[in-house]
């Protein structure tokens, strides 16, 4: 009972990711500049959905929350790894711990619902568009949003709640760059087994029935899309919803392989890879395959960089 308290109190150990050599100092340098851009495309994305009225859109709403979501992935995880780099050490406090779980599994949970929305959003565009002021209206966009952050408030505290209450009476000393769940499981020295199990099966839940949802969503546009008589319209509404099923695929990909494969199948090299893609590599990505391939947002980009006086000096 005594070392069950005790690991309440206890610090963790972080592995961390990188060592301090020659070729992960220079992997250090690229995962600084992919944070950078990450955290400026979604922050002037946010900007420019919020300051420009032609963006004023359902869908553009949706993806303001998916930026939110993609820079709190990012400040939650790569500043603490970048700090324990620099200073030679991953101590982290059990409280800093228990953030760093609650607010990942928060920001994944409503990414994943927001992007089966964001789906149904599109279908209502595409195969209901004279219905689509009145289907996302702003009173469904604002409850559409509610859904996507409760369920990952409620998922998250559960998750987080019962993961912690084991104990950790053995090592402290976390094989991964930060606490996630699989990782902090491994540490338990209970038996996890049947939580493992549950969640699993939570996993088929909180994973495939949105990833269900967009399957049928995204295959009646597709059916729309090659029914279109216009080319220019068939070319555009192929490029938005193209680049919406690239994001689902990079997200859902990493998501299920951490979540739904039992972590007996994986080794933890594998799963700094896959935390370090999603954490990282996709909410870097996720602005610029959106803002890239969208007339409107480079627009209201080039609307905002001629009123700073940017464009003329150039």
């Amino acid at each position: 009972m005594g070392e069950s308290n005790q690991s309440v109190t206890s610090d963790f150990t972080l592995m961390g990711l990188l060592s301090h050599s020659g070729p992960h100092l220079v992997l250090f340098s690229l995962v600084a500049v992919i944070f950078t851009m990450g955290l400026l495309g979604n922050s002037i994305l946010l900007f420019l959905i919020c300051t420009d009225s032609r963006l004023h859109t359902p869908m553009y709403f949706l993806l303001s929350q998916l930026s939110l979501l993609d820079v709190g992935f990012l400040l939650v995880t790569i500043p603490k790894m970048a700090a324990n780099f620099l200073q030679g050490e991953g101590s982290i406090s059990f409280g800093g711990c228990a953030a760093q779980m609650f607010f990942l599994m928060l920001m994944g949970v409503s990414e994943g619902v927001l992007l089966s929305l964001m789906s149904y959003d599109r279908y209502v565009a595409v195969c209901h568009p004279l219905h689509y002021p009145v289907l996302m209206r702003r009173q469904v966009c604002l409850l559409v949003v509610a859904t996507s952050w409760l369920s990952g408030v409620l998922v998250a505290s559960i998750q987080t709640s019962i993961t912690l209450h084991f104990p950790y009476c053995a090592s402290h000393t976390v094989d991964h760059f930060f606490c996630e769940l699989p990782a902090l499981l491994k540490l338990s020295c209970a038996d996890t087994s049947a939580y493992e199990l549950s969640l699993s099966i939570s996993g088929v839940l909180i994973l495939l029935l949105p990833l269900s949802l967009i399957t049928t969503s995204y295959s009646h546009v597709l059916r729309a899309v090659l029914c279109m008589h216009s080319a220019e319209t068939r070319h555009k509404a192929f490029t938005t919803c193209s680049s919406h099923i690239t994001v689902v695929g990079l997200f859902y990909g990493a998501a299920m392989f951490m979540y739904m494969v039992p972590g007996t199948h994986h080794s933890p090299q594998q799963d700094n890879v896959v935390s370090l893609f999603y954490s990282l590599v996709t909410p870097t990505l996720n602005p610029f395959i959106y803002s890239l391939r969208n007339r409107e947002v480079r627009m209201a980009l080039v609307k905002v960089l001629g009123r700073t006086g940017f464009m003329s000096k150039r």
